[in-house]
């Protein structure tokens, strides 16, 4: 998303080169090694905008790719049997969102918005699934105090964070993936905003059903 976004780099990029080396040959010898080193610059930025990435990257590192099978994952939690497991959801879409911490303000405010729409997922057949660093006792707390309604998932050593390109430092980044019935990796968010993000969610859920 980061290359496609600064496409229009590559052609700014290349005419700010050029006009560069041209000022170049009007200054003195003294200042035009500088500037063309200056030019060279601009032109291997704006190349590297315009390539296709291989892979796709976020904070977190390298992510899972579109398309291709979920990580699976085996984590404890607050509900049922204390055992969640994306393999459990087969024949069900799911939305798999990381967050970094129980009761911080985002959090907070990202999970409730879930909650809110929750009838409208389960009209969709969709299961929601949070993860985060926090042990079970916490998110039994959490869940409690918000009146939530979906597994959290506890996380303590950040192994499916890391899977999922989702692990900055101590703590799981704000990443959601889309889990299709079949467990294969249907979308993902990055970085992604608590106020809105729950509908966001759901149109693109909407969009991809349609398309299946």
């Amino acid at each position: 998303m980061l290359r496609t976004a600064n496409q229009d780099c590559d052609n700014t990029g290349l005419l700010s080169a050029m006009a560069f080396w041209n000022f170049s040959s009007q200054i003195s010898s003294q200042g035009r090694s500088l500037v063309r080193l200056m030019a060279c610059l601009l032109l291997g930025l704006s190349v590297w905008f315009a390539a296709p990435a291989p892979d796709a990257w976020a904070l977190g590192g390298p992510q899972p790719p579109l398309d291709q099978p979920a990580p699976e994952f085996s984590l404890p939690t607050n509900v049922g049997d204390g055992t969640v497991s994306l393999a459990d959801y087969r024949g069900q879409w799911v939305v798999v969102y990381f967050y970094p911490k129980d009761f911080t303000s985002g959090c907070t405010l990202e999970a409730q918005r879930f909650q809110r729409d929750l009838p409208q997922y389960q009209a969709r057949n969709a299961q929601i699934l949070g993860i985060s660093v926090d042990d079970v006792d916490s998110h039994r707390e959490f869940c409690d105090s918000e009146g939530l309604r979906f597994p959290l998932l506890a996380d303590t050593t950040g192994a499916i964070s890391k899977a999922y390109g989702s692990w900055l430092g101590t703590m799981s980044l704000r990443h959601t993936y889309l889990v299709d019935p079949d467990g294969i990796l249907r979308e993902r968010f990055l970085g992604v905003n608590p106020a809105v993000h729950s509908r966001e969610v759901l149109a693109r859920l909407d969009e991809l059903q349609k398309t299946s």
